[in-house]
């Protein structure tokens, strides 16, 4: 299978990105043994659930240091000192000091919800081949709702992908007022390219979470959370019906990869120029949470 390349906002440059798991994501995808497991045993709620325990287990502190070391992440951004996990779920779930992720303060802005790799799709009537060329995204099944499918339909989305090196606390990125989360239940595949290739569907049939932002400018907003392989668990921190300012946090994932889907109304907003260009080419834009993904219309 072919190397993960995605664009580096900040260095501009194209990246290959060291996957976390990356025999095992490639033996469960790519052989017939892989996809048998997966289909029996991966993909249920009971493995993400054991998997989640396990790295809820003190001693896997251990793993702490050597994965800050592999993987180049920066603990200065911590707010606790590497020594001080409790566990590496402790240690994935990490907070990050305020002036780590500054919030982009443009008033007609809105800011990525998430560290990651992101793709955009302009107008979602036209969402085909968002990773593979002739797959079509199904709207319909990701919100399992008619009504919420025919007002957004031709709308703008915005797809964060986390890997599991990444920052796994996910954010508001406009301010307004965000009403309750409703969970649609589903397996818990992976949401890595590797899987991904193999079926775009995994996003539309993951569990996931849905929650409607109404803001005075951007209109209602729907922030998605989607599980996956080993993250079972998505934890919302926000209160409900409360108002939330632009980069106020409202969850995080447990333990693994996942995504966060953010979908405005149709001619609402425009995406950033490179974030356009990057996904017109089927690539990700690496940016972290709070930098500024686009402006209203």
């Amino acid at each position: 299978m072919d190397d993960i390349v995605y664009f580096d906002r900040y260095s501009r440059q194209y990246r290959t990105e060291l996957v976390y798991g990356d025999q095992a994501l490639r033996w469960t995808y790519g052989t017939r043994t892989g996809r048998l497991a997966l289909a029996t045993v991966v993909r249920r709620a009971f493995f993400s659930h054991w998997y989640g325990w396990r790295m809820d287990q003190p001693q896997t502190r251990e793993r702490v240091a050597p994965f800050i070391m592999k993987y180049g992440l920066d603990a200065d951004e911590f707010v606790k000192a590497p020594e001080q996990f409790e566990s590496f779920n402790d240690f994935f779930a990490r907070k990050l000091r305020p002036e780590a992720r500054p919030i982009d303060s443009a008033s007609d802005g809105f800011v990525f919800p998430a560290d990651g790799r992101h793709l955009c799709v302009p107008d979602l009537s036209q969402a085909g081949g968002l990773f593979i060329k002739g797959q079509m995204f199904d709207l319909a099944t990701l919100l399992d709702d008619d009504s919420l499918t025919d007002r957004y339909r031709g709308g703008s989305l915005l797809l964060s992908r986390l890997c599991p090196t990444d920052y796994h606390r996910f954010h508001f990125p406009c301010a307004g007022t965000a009403g309750p989360c409703r969970l649609i239940n589903g397996p818990l595949y992976s949401v890595n390219p590797i899987a991904l290739r193999k079926n775009i569907q995994i996003l539309a049939t993951n569990k996931r979470t849905i929650t409607e932002l109404r803001t005075d400018h951007f209109g209602t907003v729907l922030q998605l959370e989607i599980g996956a392989t080993c993250v079972g668990s998505i934890r919302q921190t926000y209160a409900e019906n409360a108002a939330v300012q632009k980069g106020d946090e409202k969850g995080y994932f447990r333990f693994g990869g996942s995504s966060t889907i953010t979908i405005f109304e149709p001619g609402r907003v425009q995406f950033d120029e490179d974030l356009v260009e990057q996904s017109g080419n089927q690539c990700e834009l690496y940016a972290k949470m709070g930098d500024h993904a686009g402006s209203l219309s």
